[in-house]
């Protein structure tokens, strides 16, 4: 094994606890904007939202899977990409589809129901592919991964925000959006502040083996922007869907990611850096594809 997989990340209790913290504040943020019309209408219409499910939870974590086979990167690194494949959409995802002209009211959905699934779904992929693939099964031996501490920690940081924003806004619309015109710019704020913090306190490790990350973060976040693309449009979606689906798999909430590796890994280097990387490049990334999309359809 070579030294990325033998890195560590500096991240203290204080800094574990902040981070809980802010993720449940993102969530709560995502939450308000989410009321029972929203549910009634998928009810309605369930198929961008089943569509966007699968391309998130069974075909991102099996594409990646078969990444990680062609590519086979650092054993850690392995992980890092298992890891930021099974968790749900992240939150930043609604800002750049609304950047995007895509369905909004579709990405903040597919966000809340993906961070409900997650709690079944995140633990279940990882350990399902991890395991599969061998050098990052050595590794997931010598850890003490119990899927019921991953159920309960993203339990308190997804499901318990998740319903008390949902229950605000049904019982106080007003309040709710008052507060979720606040949220939203500082969840994003958070959101990338978690980011930051990390790298400002690890900026030796950051430097000296980010150019194992490199290459395998953009490739593996483009992978999964077209993924997201072309399974909408398989399914005949509306191209505004289809920019919704790419942008809703190729976020993802990579602060959760970090956490997990910081809660259950004690910082494995080479899975915080590709993790804390992809959550720094796949706003890049969005920005982008939002700016090409605005332009396309200011020309048309």
């Amino acid at each position: 094994m070579v030294e990325v997989d033998h890195a560590q990340i500096n991240f203290d209790s204080n800094g574990l606890f902040i981070l809980n913290i802010a993720l449940a504040i993102v969530m709560f943020g995502v939450a308000l904007g989410i009321n029972i019309q929203d549910f009634k209408q998928l009810i309605k219409q369930p198929k961008p939202i089943l569509v966007g499910l699968l391309s998130q939870f069974v075909l991102l974590p099996l594409v990646t899977f078969l990444l990680v086979i062609l590519i086979q990167p650092e054993p850690s690194i392995a992980l890092g990409m298992f890891m930021v494949a099974a968790c749900p959409g992240g939150n930043i995802s609604n800002f750049i589809t609304h950047l995007s002209k895509g369905n909004t009211a579709l990405s903040i959905s597919l966000t809340a129901f993906a961070s409900v699934l997650a709690l079944v779904f995140t633990p279940f992929n990882f350990q399902l592919y991890g395991n599969l693939y061998a050098p990052t099964a050595t590794i997931l031996k010598s850890v003490t991964l119990q899927p019921m501490a991953i159920f309960k920690i993203m339990a308190l940081i997804l499901g318990l925000p998740l319903i008390g924003g949902m229950l605000l806004n049904y019982y106080r619309p007003k309040w709710s959006n008052q507060l979720s015109k606040v949220l939203k710019p500082v969840s994003i704020f958070i959101f990338i502040s978690i980011i930051v913090i990390a790298f400002s306190k690890n900026i030796t490790v950051f430097t000296d083996f980010i150019h194992h990350v490199l290459a395998i973060g953009i490739s593996h976040n483009i992978v999964a922007l077209l993924l997201g693309f072309l399974v909408a449009k398989a399914f005949r979606l509306s191209f505004k869907n289809q920019k919704t689906l790419s942008i809703e798999t190729g976020i993802q909430n990579s602060g959760l990611g970090l956490l997990l590796v910081f809660t259950f890994f004690d910082g494995l280097g080479g899975m915080a850096v590709l993790v804390a990387f992809w959550g720094i490049w796949h706003i890049i990334s969005g920005l982008i594809l939002a700016s090409f999309w605005t332009r396309s359809n200011e020309k048309i």
